[in-house]
């Protein structure tokens, strides 16, 4: 049982109301995979799936066992795990998991656990490395890849895909165009030697926003359903998802001269009320925002945590603020907040949602 009184409340309708969006973007028949790696982005990765198990064709999850807890939670949609490893595919198979295959490592160990089991035409995804760098097969691997499937029935193609390096990013369009065309090149070579045509999917986010030409069969949003588009134009179509919350746990009277937290880093110039909230570093609130370069709401006024942040804890000036123990703190619950934090902490919205720790209280809203 979580009585961790710091919650991180889900909106459901504003979940759907982004895949909506996104969804209008695009051609009638394109399908659409929604991410739900991470924990759903930091929110809760099996009330995602369930919320939106009718309205999108896949999910896809980093690892195997984000997989099976979606199997185990009674999602029957088709689950692409990105980044499987050799150790994790019997795993995938027995929860009819669908890996994506990136090496001839993994493509070989998969296709070896195919003859054995047998399996029939089980699905599977061949991934090309078009120039992120990250994982994926090479252009040149195609003859080969397509040799080896050809000789195996246990196996069958789902789709092949790639994903762009700086979809949201203007001064990149060539690059990009670059790895859309790339992908185009490789595709043509499984459609006309592989006997059958798999889905092909590239887009990202970014890339339905920016490059919508580019559709194919399917795409993949991520943090757009989490309510941050690529500009803050398309952000503000969005709407925010993430709400975190927490109460005052005590207020404190600190006179002139005296100091609030760790290492003695605030000091109070004026008689000021301190107000500590239970949740801290360990919660997923960078220390980067200590000492006044974040803040929080209170009763509607913003006040700017002081000190520095503790593990489980912040305190903030409420000195100004009329409030008691016991009221309501917003640490964030805006798109524009979320990204300030980000700015302040030198990151991206990605890691602010996803640094939200598993001991937060998830509570999803309708």
């Amino acid at each position: 049982m979580n009585n961790h009184v710091t919650v991180l409340e889900i909106d459901a309708v504003s979940l759907q109301h982004n895949l909506a969006y996104f969804k209008q973007k695009l051609n009638p028949n394109t399908k659409v995979l929604a991410v739900v790696k991470a924990f759903g982005y930091g929110s809760e990765s099996t009330e995602i799936a369930k919320l939106l198990q009718d309205k999108v064709d896949y999910f896809a999850v980093a690892y195997s066992n984000e997989g099976i807890i979606l199997r185990e939670a009674g999602i029957k949609t088709p689950i692409l795990v990105l980044h499987p490893q050799i150790q994790n595919l019997e795993e995938i198979v027995k929860h009819r998991l669908e890996p994506n295959l990136y090496n001839f490592k993994i493509l070989d160990a998969f296709l070896k656990l195919s003859d054995e089991a047998p399996l029939m035409n089980y699905p599977i995804h061949i991934k090309f490395n078009t120039g992120l760098n990250r994982l994926g097969f090479w252009h040149t691997d195609v003859p080969t890849i397509i040799t080896q499937i050809k000789s195996s029935n246990n196996i069958k193609v789902q789709s092949i895909f790639s994903h762009l390096a700086a979809s949201e990013d203007p001064n990149e369009q060539n690059f990009t165009i670059g790895q859309i065309n790339n992908f185009a090149y490789i595709v043509k070579q499984f459609y006309d030697h592989l006997g059958y045509e798999p889905m092909i999917h590239i887009l990202n986010t970014s890339g339905v926003i920016n490059y919508p030409q580019a559709q194919f069969d399917m795409v993949r949003v991520g943090i757009g359903l989490y309510g941050f588009g690529n500009n803050e134009q398309e952000t503000s179509q969005l709407r925010n998802t993430h709400t975190l919350k927490s109460i005052i746990s005590q207020i404190h009277l600190i006179q002139p001269g005296e100091t609030v937290g760790y290492n003695r880093a605030f000091v109070a110039s004026r008689p000021t009320q301190s107000a500590t909230i239970p949740v801290g570093h360990a919660d997923g609130i960078s220390r980067k925002l200590g000492n006044k370069k974040g803040y929080v709401f209170i009763n509607g006024q913003p006040v700017p945590i002081i000190g520095n942040v503790c593990m489980d804890m912040i305190m903030v000036d409420v000195t100004d603020v009329d409030c008691k123990e016991g009221d309501e703190v917003i640490l964030f619950n805006h798109q524009k907040h979320i990204e300030y934090i980000a700015h302040n902490c030198e990151t991206i919205p990605y890691e602010i949602l996803t640094a939200i720790s598993q001991r937060v209280k998830r509570l999803v809203k309708s």
